[in-house]
């Protein structure tokens, strides 16, 4: 580790992937030079007590929250693929999504639902969410988020088929806008087996209902 990224909180190394929240010294000063302007051209007193500190607070906390463009999605899967002869469909719904939306970078967040068919190859089940994870931390649209997430365990995994749906509330919606407040945006994206209406209907039905 240089002197620029210097490790925020203690190591967490579960399940072989290590990971470590980092700030880069030479951003946060940039990105808190600029977000002094911002708040100053907003009108606000930048030298008063309660904000004095935002600058830097709001850099950190942007960085955070855009750390997924440091993340290599691929190598989170290949890093707990294992040879197994199962061919039935595993999901791992209710994965909590937090992202930002890139047109006024305000938050979206909600669940998503990830489902694939092995072909010779299953992955460790908290990988799926690190891989959600590494795409939502970045600018987003939800649409893209969708086909990213597809697109990754498909190419790197090599299953017979994979499923993701996301369900959204956005607040940019909310907040400002049209303003709706419980608006939800659904989005899915389907390859291989689940292209069929057959499997794409038990994987619609699966995560639509509690088990049990």
């Amino acid at each position: 580790m240089t002197d620029i990224n210097k490790s925020m909180t203690e190591e967490n190394n579960m399940d072989g992937y290590e990971k470590i929240e980092q700030y880069n010294e030479e951003k946060i000063t940039s990105l808190s030079e600029h977000y002094k302007s911002v708040i100053s051209d907003l009108g606000e007193d930048i030298t008063r007590e309660g904000l004095e500190k935002t600058p830097e607070r709001v850099a950190k906390a942007m960085q955070y929250l855009t750390h997924g463009y440091d993340l290599n999605p691929a190598e989170i899967i290949k890093s707990a693929m294992f040879t197994e002869s199962h061919h039935q469909m595993v999901i791992v719904k209710d994965i909590e999504v937090y992202s930002m939306c890139e047109h006024h970078m305000l938050p979206f967040f909600g669940k998503a639902h990830v489902a694939y068919i092995p072909n010779g190859k299953i992955v460790g089940l908290s990988k799926i969410p690190r891989v959600v994870d590494a795409f939502a931390r970045r600018l987003q649209v939800q649409e893209r988020l969708t086909d990213q997430i597809k697109d990754c365990i498909n190419d790197t995994l090599k299953p017979m088929g994979v499923a993701v749906v996301i369900e959204a509330q956005h607040m940019c919606m909310q907040m400002r806008g049209i303003q709706k407040q419980n608006s939800v945006t659904t989005t899915s994206s389907f390859v291989g087996a689940f292209e069929k209406d057959s499997t794409r209907k038990e994987f619609i039905s699966l995560i639509s209902n509690k088990l049990g």
